[in-house]
């Protein structure tokens, strides 16, 4: 179903998950109303999703006259546009790159929203920072004495929510060493990019710019870390923020035959810590375990099961398994000696 109007979406700036679909908005061209932190008066019709999420997008119902769903997920989102809103893709038509950048988006989306949570409700700046600023979203005019309750609910309700990423006295090590390693891939891939496959942006691109507005350009503690070894990441945040301006050709995607050694590397980040996050929840799931027990890096890893995660290991796994011929094997030779063959 083609898009008539522009597109109405719920969010807040401090989820990367709304930042990373609002540049993809942008960067496609697809005209949109954000809905910043709740929903105005004229608004108040709008349905709410099954699972309250940022960002919520609000698409027109074909089996309902005049009827609005709300959406979330933003992966499935964004192949939804593809088929809705054509040009400007930001999947590479190549369908071995295709899958690699869906698994690069997967790692995105489910591993680094572990060190982005981790940061901000583990140290006492981050944590002062986001207390004051997030709750004001919602209220910009509040006085301080509004605010000061609800930054304490929010700084409480948050840090006892750290377990659900895995983030614990335990895990942190783990977390905080993959940050500084994918800040060192990331900026080899923008030296020969500027983005993961060539010269135009993929939906992973903006997967990893999502979480990494927060962990590079809002939470001080990995931001100081952003800054100190790899500040071009943060320039190149700055940038995929708005790429409406550029104009992609189909020759700016890499070949199939030419993947770059740095966008291995970062494959092989994603094969050394979210691969076998990835399993070993899937283990847990599994057999009914209670906790998840993994070695991560050559450190122990133990985290409550996550079922969503179960269900991105079984996307991951539907995808490569849709690969047939030269694209399976164009897949395979991509993934080799990464790790993260280790799925399949």
């Amino acid at each position: 179903m083609p898009i008539h109007d522009r597109i109405a979406l719920r969010g807040a700036p401090g989820s990367p998950y709304t930042r990373k679909m609002l540049a993809v908005l942008r960067y496609r061209r697809i005209p949109y109303r954000f809905l910043v932190g709740g929903l105005g008066p004229a608004d108040e019709t709008l349905p709410r999703p099954k699972v309250e999420l940022l960002p919520t997008f609000y698409f027109e119902n074909e089996a309902e006259e005049g009827g609005i769903e709300a959406v979330v997920d933003s992966t499935p989102i964004i192949r939804r546009l593809e088929e809705e809103a054509l040009g400007r893709s930001v999947i590479p038509t190549d369908p071995a790159l295709a899958f690699i950048n869906y698994l690069i988006e997967d790692y995105a989306d489910e591993w680094l929203t572990k060190p982005m949570f981790h940061y901000r409700w583990y140290y006492d700046d981050d944590i002062r920072l986001a207390g004051e600023i997030l709750p004001r979203w919602r209220n910009l005019a509040g006085s301080d004495e509004a605010i000061a309750p609800m930054s304490e609910f929010v700084r409480e309700r948050q840090i006892g929510r750290l377990y659900v990423v895995g983030s614990n006295d335990t895990t942190a090590p783990v977390i905080e060493a993959s940050y500084r390693r994918f800040l060192t891939v990331l900026d080899n891939c923008i030296v020969g990019g500027p983005f993961l496959f060539g010269a135009r942006p993929s939906s992973a691109d903006f997967g990893l710019y999502g979480q990494l507005t927060q962990l590079a350009a809002f939470d001080p503690t990995p931001a100081r870390i952003a800054e100190a070894v790899a500040p071009r990441v943060l320039a190149w945040v700055q940038s995929v923020d708005d790429l409406s301006g550029l104009e992609p050709q189909e020759d700016d995607w890499i070949d199939r035959a030419s993947v770059p050694t740095s966008l291995t590397g970062l494959l092989a980040e994603a094969g050394r810590t979210y691969v076998p996050a990835l399993l070993a929840n899937a283990r847990a799931i599994d057999t009914g375990a209670e906790q998840v027990e993994a070695e991560i890096d050559g450190q122990h890893w133990v985290q409550p099961p996550f079922p969503y995660q179960a269900k991105c290991l079984q996307w991951v796994r539907q995808g490569y398994a849709r690969l047939t011929g030269d694209d399976r094997a164009a897949a395979e030779k991509i993934l080799a000696g990464t790790g993260c063959e280790a799925l399949f």
